[in-house]
């Protein structure tokens, strides 16, 4: 059994080339770290009713544990990679495949693209912390959740633009990378990150961390800007 077909992965898999038979091409799980880890079937061709059948069939992979499958043609696919660079990007760089060939096999996302993605949600997230801050209205609850609820989305940024620099990163190394090739304080960013990895048992106060977590991300922003 592949590493990524957990059971009830294997039977959405299952229910999926019942519904498609022999339209199914390619069924494949990504993102190794998430739960439920996604999946996404390749398909020749796609109609309202075998939207329906999945849809029957949607609320017992719920409660199996399973993600519902995006479904999508190769073509909707690859003709869709400058539209979610970051997305599809991932697809393509963490896939698995459990039935069929590598439907991705020659695909990959444009630099610029990519680039265009990050200065994006670089300048969101700053966006974000500064006008959910002052929501807060002082709140330290408000706060701490704040920092909690968007540190992940910091630390996919980082590993995305350590991605463009042609390296995969976590922990410890993607901070020393970020105080290397980003200029931010690489403590700053370990703690961020720890956050975010561990969020019910990190021993860091967010609340604390907020004006640091602030400045990294408003000096990120000028980076990427200039990248």
């Amino acid at each position: 059994m592949a590493a990524g077909a957990s059971t009830p992965v294997l039977l959405v898999l299952a229910d999926l080339q019942s519904i498609f038979g022999t339209r199914l091409q390619a069924f494949v799980v990504y993102a190794p770290a998430r739960t439920p880890r996604p999946s996404v079937a390749i398909v020749n061709s796609l109609d309202l009713a075998d939207l329906d059948a999945c849809a029957a069939r949607a609320g017992r992979w719920q409660r199996d544990g399973a993600a519902t499958p995006v479904v999508l043609t190769r073509r909707e696919f690859a003709r869709s990679l400058d539209a979610f660079p970051v997305e599809f990007g991932e697809i393509i760089a963490t896939h698995e495949t459990l039935f069929g060939d590598d439907p991705f096999t020659g695909l990959s996302v444009a630099i610029p693209d990519l680039r265009r993605a990050c200065e994006t949600q670089t300048r969101s997230l700053l966006l974000h912390l500064r006008e959910d801050y002052m929501e807060a209205a002082g709140d330290s609850r408000a706060i701490g959740a704040l920092v909690l609820d968007s540190a992940p989305d910091f630390r996919a940024l980082i590993a995305l633009l350590a991605r463009l620099d042609g390296l995969r990163l976590e922990g410890t190394d993607l901070a020393a990378w970020a105080g290397d090739r980003l200029g931010l304080d690489p403590r700053v960013v370990s703690d961020v990150l720890h956050v975010a990895n561990q969020p019910e048992t990190s021993t860091v106060d967010p609340v604390r961390l907020y004006p640091a977590y602030l400045t990294a991300v408003e000096q990120l922003s000028h980076r990427v800007d200039e990248w």
